[in-house]
């Protein structure tokens, strides 16, 4: 719907991937809707996934033992966190939608994707205990997980080699968006496109457009336990 703010963390290394078009394809269908969407091409960016005391403008907390998670915490209250994450938070902090669109490396996100993770959803910003899982401080925000595989739908079926798909998907839906009270949307997965047709890829893309014009109408995931290990 017109208004709607979507920002999109891409993690592909190549323009014309299979993932590079899912994401063109997100941009384009979301804007024909009227919504308002940013793309953090993390590659592009050269975005810097390591947690350091870069991150902390100025002095420390405490300057005798570094503790990052503390430092980050201290420096995001008094809006001393380095530009490149303040810049990342106002995105997420803006944007009713989420997308993550990456390619699966060892049944997790890129190293890159993972630390936006790491440095961007900072406590005191996406979370603070007890502001956690659904009052977590992201809530009335929506995330959906869009990623390519290199093996089958059916390694990634329950009784395959690899195991369900929806196990892979507890660390990164359950452990970082919805503990950061974030509601997250069913995946969209697309199996083995290096194995795939020209036909089958493009059929992918057009699967991806399909979903999108009616994606505001999707009910979020049960965010429990049950919907990953059933």
């Amino acid at each position: 719907p017109p208004g709607r703010k979507v920002l999109i963390v891409y993690a592909h290394q190549e323009p014309k991937s299979l993932n590079g078009s899912l994401k063109s394809v997100a941009v384009e269908e979301l804007s024909k809707q009227g919504c308002d969407v940013t793309v953090s091409d993390l590659y592009a960016m050269q975005f810097e996934p390591r947690a350091t005391r870069n991150d902390i403008v100025g002095c420390l907390h405490n300057s005798e033992e570094f503790n990052y998670g503390v430092e980050a915490w201290e420096a995001y209250k008094r809006g001393g966190l380095s530009n490149d994450l303040i810049e990342e938070q106002k995105k997420v902090q803006e944007a009713d939608l989420l997308i993550f669109q990456f390619p699966l490396y060892w049944f997790s996100m890129p190293a890159i994707m993972k630390g936006w993770m790491d440095r961007v959803l900072v406590q005191g910003f996406a979370h603070e205990f007890p502001n956690c899982y659904d009052s977590g401080l992201l809530k009335n925000k929506l995330a959906l997980f869009s990623f390519t595989t290199g093996g089958s739908k059916e390694m990634y079926a329950k009784g395959g080699i690899s195991g369900d798909i929806r196990y892979l998907l507890w660390p990164m839906q359950h452990g970082i968006m919805h503990f950061c009270g974030v509601k997250v949307l069913a995946p969209h997965i697309c199996f083995a496109p290096e194995y795939a047709s020209e036909e089958e890829r493009k059929e992918m893309l057009i699967a991806w457009a399909q979903r999108l014009k009616t994606l505001w109408n999707e009910e979020p995931i049960n965010c429990s336990p049950e919907w990953y290990f059933k």
